[in-house]
């Protein structure tokens, strides 16, 4: 039977292919272990016609603009996979080598915009509610911004705030149906219902409700829906005399390829006592080089990561009901660090306005012999904006806001993610 429950829920987007063009839906490969809460909305443009005189005191209609789509990725348990996924749709340059039984995929921001209408590649993602409910396909789905928390004594997060254009396909179909009122069965126009067996089909009807007078609907009973196609419905006559009514029949049609969710990839999770901090030195193009390895000195560390995407309606491009372009008005990244104060070495920085490397690296389990999942973050050029000194229990702290700047030869990021996944937003 349906069932509401949420742990029932599953997330599957197409990470390893972006979308051939906007609002072309590609191909779900991987489900994702996202938190508990994520559920992907559409977000409704609708308005009243409170504001024009309309005759009453009060709203009497109201207009569909159509809608955008939204979600928050969390991942409590962040693995490779996730960085992977996340940096290259946010980033949106891949490159991928094959290295011993894995591959690394190195991550770095897409220059000017991928097409007339997306700034960053985009990728499909579909969502089930609970057990049977419902499933939607969202297209053109675009990671807008991320943070990525590195906590002592805690496993690494990963949070990705989503946004689309609102494009979607539901599981779930309303078919108008005329008929006598007094029938005891009904037969779709043209789809058979989803499910193999006479229980599952019948999971698969949602309502059905007839028109006994204008605009007066009344439940139907129904108790039987045929494995044929088109399927015939067994219901509970309405007592009418044999007059023509109009039948609403909401169910779920043998269900398209999409609405069949892939396998979730197993990793490991990655744990912040695997990390390596390098801060203050420089990057090669190659390898970094010199800098101070921070160790426990470090209660957090955060890395924000901004696109600042902005969904838009477009004249010229005949959607109906979506936005038609993504346009990335501004990146930007900002780095905390929060450490214990053991030397002045932010301080000083900030007195001399000096810019220097970070690299941040993390190491999870083997995935073959001497070869480990791995997330490595480079950033060639930061500065310091503030780092205010304090008090945390008997210790001093140092809080540093840390702006990324763009190099001139390197850029502003570079990651590299090494697993068994072939491609990232190929």
């Amino acid at each position: 039977m349906r069932s509401p429950r949420a742990t029932h829920n599953l997330i599957a987007v197409s990470a390893n292919l972006k979308e051939t063009a906007l609002n072309t839906p590609q191909t779900l490969d991987s489900s994702l272990l996202v938190g508990l809460s994520d559920v992907i909305n559409l977000d409704p443009r609708r308005e009243t016609d409170a504001s024009e005189l309309n005759g009453h005191e009060e709203a009497s209609s109201i207009y569909d603009n159509g809608a955008t789509s939204s979600t928050t990725f969390n991942f409590p348990k962040a693995q490779t996979q996730h960085f992977g996924f996340v940096c290259a749709y946010a980033l949106g340059t891949v490159s991928t080598a094959t290295v011993g039984a894995g591959y690394t995929h190195t991550i770095t921001p897409i220059a000017n915009d991928l097409d007339s209408s997306r700034s960053n590649p985009s990728f499909a993602a579909a969502q089930r509610w609970g057990l049977t409910v419902a499933k939607r396909l969202f297209s053109s789905m675009f990671v807008d911004s991320f943070t990525a928390t590195f906590t002592k004594d805690d496993w690494i997060k990963l949070a990705a705030q989503i946004k689309g254009t609102g494009k979607y396909s539901d599981s779930v179909l309303e078919e108008t149906i005329t008929a006598l009122d007094n029938v005891t069965s009904l037969t779709l126009a043209a789809n058979a219902v989803a499910g193999s067996t006479a229980a599952a089909r019948l999971d698969s009807i949602h309502q059905i409700r007839a028109e006994t007078a204008a605009g007066v609907w009344e439940e139907v009973e129904f108790s039987a829906v045929s494995s044929a196609t088109p399927a015939v419905l067994t219901i509970t006559s309405t007592g009418g005399a044999g007059a023509s009514i109009s039948y609403k029949v909401l169910y779920v049609p043998t269900e398209a390829a999409w609405a069949t969710f892939p396998s979730r990839i197993t990793e490991s999770a990655l744990r912040i006592s695997d990390l390596q901090v390098t801060l203050g030195g420089k990057w090669s193009g190659s390898a970094f080089e010199g800098g101070k390895a921070l160790t426990a000195e470090i209660n957090s560390l955060e890395w924000n990561f901004q696109n600042s995407l902005a969904i838009e309606f477009t004249p010229g491009t005949g959607y109906s009901g979506y936005a038609s372009r993504a346009f990335r008005e501004g990146r930007g990244q900002t780095v905390k660090l929060d450490r214990e104060f053991r030397n002045f070495i932010l301080q000083q920085a900030i007195a001399s306005n000096e810019t220097f490397g970070l690299r941040i690296l993390c190491n999870g389990a083997e995935f073959a012999d001497g070869e480990n999942y791995k997330v490595e973050i480079i950033f060639p050029k930061l500065g310091v904006l503030k780092a205010p000194i304090s008090v945390s229990g008997k210790r001093l702290a140092e809080a540093g806001d840390l702006q990324v700047l763009e190099d001139s030869t390197y850029g502003s990021v570079i990651v590299k993610v090494t697993n068994q996944v072939a491609t990232y937003a190929a």
